[in-house]
């Protein structure tokens, strides 16, 4: 253990200014530089094959290391303000003007029923009411519901038949 302490501490009293330099110039930062000097010493230092060459070849692999470095932090999201979120951002939505008309055309259609079809449709499939629940609300029976919703919406087939809608 105290030889790999005494490689370490010559591998950065050799290597570490230079690299700190070059790392500075490409950086402009020398809070980066610092960290990425200490990845690089840190991985050649992992890579016992590497410290076994020449210090020329040693300091080449560094630079290349270090280099490699900056720029995965450069295109790191981290670096590009890219920050995680807890919720995901609403996604985009089509053009939704065919709805926008589509729901002005049946509640014009809606007009022409009678107050009692308009008002159990416009319950039941705008408002999600079951048939129970409408009946109470209107204070008329079931069956009675059943009967407007069947003949209220033949009448407003009709009538968007008659404003074009053929589906």
């Amino acid at each position: 253990m105290e030889d790999e302490d005494e490689r370490l501490t010559a591998l950065y009293d050799v290597h570490a200014g230079p690299i700190r330099r070059y790392v500075v110039r490409l950086t402009g930062s020398a809070s980066s530089a610092d960290d990425v000097v200490q990845e690089t010493l840190l991985r050649a230092w992992r890579t016992p094959r590497i410290l076994e060459q020449e210090a020329a070849t040693t300091r080449a692999w560094m630079f290349t290391v270090a280099r490699n470095l900056v720029i995965d932090e450069a295109r790191s999201a981290r670096r590009r303000h890219e920050h995680p979120v807890a919720e995901v951002p609403e996604r985009a939505t089509g053009d939704t003007t065919d709805r926008l008309f589509d729901a002005i055309l049946i509640e014009d259609a809606l007009a022409d029923l009678s107050a009692e079809h308009r008002a159990v449709i416009v319950a039941g499939y705008y408002g999600g009411r079951s048939v129970d629940e409408i009946a109470q609300e209107l204070a008329i029976p079931a069956g009675t519901v059943k009967s407007r919703m069947h003949y209220g919406l033949r009448a407003l087939r009709l009538a968007l038949q008659e404003r074009g809608v053929i589906r």
